[in-house]
């Protein structure tokens, strides 16, 4: 048995997501994943993340900064892109944003068991205010 990679399994993460393959995502994920501390299963997480596409079709995700440590993965990312439906609770205006995320991930067997972030909604109500 190889030795688990965590770098290189939040790579693939990150090119499922853009690549908007949501039927892969759960790949990642363990059956049952704590996000926020609330328990979700496997399906209601790709649910959701399929519904960031059906609000902004065109979303990419540029990873600025990765920390590992552990079984524990830090990311700042920025999501780009432009909605089309209501997202995060601010209705679209037909212009691209760009808002930045701070997420914690941990993995164990290879898999994500928790997973909490934080969207610059400030930062994102104003662009889509203007």
């Amino acid at each position: 048995m190889s030795e688990f990679d965590i770098k290189e399994f939040y790579g693939r993460y990150v090119d499922v997501i853009n690549s908007h393959q949501w039927d892969r995502v759960g790949e990642f994920m363990a059956d049952t994943v704590v996000a926020h501390g609330v328990s979700v299963t496997r399906e209601q997480g790709i649910a959701n993340f399929a519904s960031i596409t059906d609000a902004i079709p065109d979303l990419t995700v540029e990873v600025k900064q990765t920390v590992y440590a552990g079984d524990t993965i830090g990311t700042h990312a920025v999501h780009r892109g432009t909605p089309v439906q209501e997202w995060l609770g601010v209705p679209p205006n037909g212009k691209p944003i760009e808002v930045h995320e701070i997420t914690t991930y941990k993995v164990e067997n290879g898999k994500f068991v928790q997973m909490s972030n934080v969207w610059d909604l400030e930062t994102l109500k104003r662009q889509l205010s203007n």
